[in-house]
């Protein structure tokens, strides 16, 4: 890796992670935990995630089991995925919540594609975004006589073919996360 692209890779792959992130909270008709990372309760006033107030488990492959430390926020954990975007309504039985996922049918699985789509697109633009910052800073130090004529030229073109790489990288994501929901 050049040394004048090393701060711009890494946020490139923050990116990646970030969508690698985003892509764990869309379910494909299998339980995992990480549909629970963006969900809130509000905990005695503080907003606490799921998972350090319960221990989330998969007894099942369509089957979440989420068991509280203290079983006074069975309700406050309910209400809170209610409220969430998952689209699964919680079963509480007084001990524990049990989210069961139904097979998704063809419109959910084309609405969770679109959303895929979406979170490529947002990924994509942050990457060009990081692209256009860095061409600014390679600018500035052109003005400034950092840098020759040639050398702007080199790192000009070496940040594009980094940022192509990562667009590629997001595509290749996008199609696999896609393909994932849309197996039956």
């Amino acid at each position: 890796m050049k040394a004048h692209l090393q701060p711009y890779d890494e946020k490139m792959t923050k990116t990646l992670d970030s969508l690698n992130y985003n892509f764990a909270g869309i379910r494909a008709g299998r339980a995992t935990a990480a549909i629970l990372d963006k969900v809130t309760v509000d905990y005695y006033g503080v907003p606490t995630s799921i998972n350090s107030m319960a221990a989330v488990s998969v007894p099942e492959p369509r089957m979440l089991m989420i068991q509280p430390w203290d079983k006074s926020t069975l309700k406050p954990i309910e209400k809170a995925i209610m409220a969430s975007d998952i689209g699964i309504n919680p079963n509480n039985d007084g001990s524990a919540i049990r989210l069961v996922f139904p097979p998704l049918t063809e419109e959910r699985r084309k609405e969770l594609s679109k959303k895929v789509g979406k979170y490529g697109e947002e990924a994509k633009i942050a990457i060009r975004s990081i692209r256009r910052d860095a061409n600014e800073k390679f600018k500035a130090m052109k003005k400034s006589s950092e840098i020759s004529e040639d050398d702007l030229k080199t790192y000009e073109d070496d940040l594009q073919k980094l940022t192509d790489k990562y667009v590629k990288d997001i595509d290749k994501m996008c199609e696999a996360k896609e393909k994932e929901i849309m197996e039956i």
